[in-house]
């Protein structure tokens, strides 16, 4: 395959509005918002099909698709990684999932050097990954771990001279006084930057296995949080194990 001239979907749905894009290597081509009510199931096959009947590009002709795989909103990246998935499954195309905070770090302006991302986790927690410039140009490195903190304890211990970006900020913004945030129109991941990360990928010879992708979570989603508290959960669980 030709990376640099690979024909290429693009799906992002873990934020608030959902996009799905064509590209023709790392030159997006079209794209199209999702309803920002977050409909993501109703609304992505749908605008898939029109931008391929657009390029008249048919499904066969697609040679990798790129989707973000969080953290983000648990119904939107159930969506898009089933949809990748099942796209890849059925086209045999190259299936490349890009983490979501990377491709909003890619977004910083030129001027920052350090850079937390955070999003929000419910509970008044975040989540938060701290990356930094590298000496390529508009190249970012992971400094620590994707985790999930108490937003009070972030606010206490992160590095001062450490911008801020991601989703959290529409929250959070007005508890950081004197905080510098990158422009809130790059605080939400776009297809372009995730183009360019997969694009990497691809012409590294990355691939993601379509039966063991899974959406960064790393905790349960409140609903199944609530399901776990119920009162006679653990009963249950422990009569199973006593009749197993």
């Amino acid at each position: 395959m030709n990376a640099a001239d690979a024909r290429i979907i693009v799906l992002e749905t873990s934020g608030r509005v959902g996009q799905v894009a064509l590209a023709r290597g790392g030159a997006l081509l079209a794209l199209r918002r999702l309803d920002e009510a977050r409909r993501h199931a109703r609304d992505l096959v749908p605008a898939l099909r029109d931008l391929l009947d657009e390029q008249k590009w048919r499904p066969r002709d697609i040679q990798a698709v790129i989707v973000s795989r969080g953290p983000g909103s648990y119904t939107g990246l159930r969506v898009g990684i089933m949809s990748a998935k099942t796209f890849a499954y059925a086209t045999g195309c190259v299936l490349l999932a890009v983490d979501t905070f990377a491709a909003i770090a890619l977004q910083a302006p030129a001027q920052v050097g350090r850079l937390d991302v955070i999003a929000d986790a419910q509970q008044d927690k975040v989540y938060v990954q701290a990356f930094a410039r590298s000496a390529e140009a508009n190249a970012w490195v992971a400094r620590t771990e994707l985790r999930i903190v108490k937003a009070n304890d972030w606010l206490a211990g992160r590095e001062p001279d450490a911008w801020v970006s991601g989703p959290g900020l529409h929250s959070l913004a007005a508890r950081l006084r004197g905080v510098p945030m990158v422009p809130s129109q790059d605080w939400e991941p776009r297809a372009e930057s995730l183009l360019q990360i997969g694009c990497e990928q691809l012409l590294r010879g990355d691939r993601h296995d379509l039966w063991s992708l899974e959406p960064l979570y790393l905790r349960p989603s409140s609903a199944e949080e609530k399901w776990r508290a119920r009162p006679n959960a653990n009963q249950g669980s422990d009569r199973s194990k006593s009749e197993g």
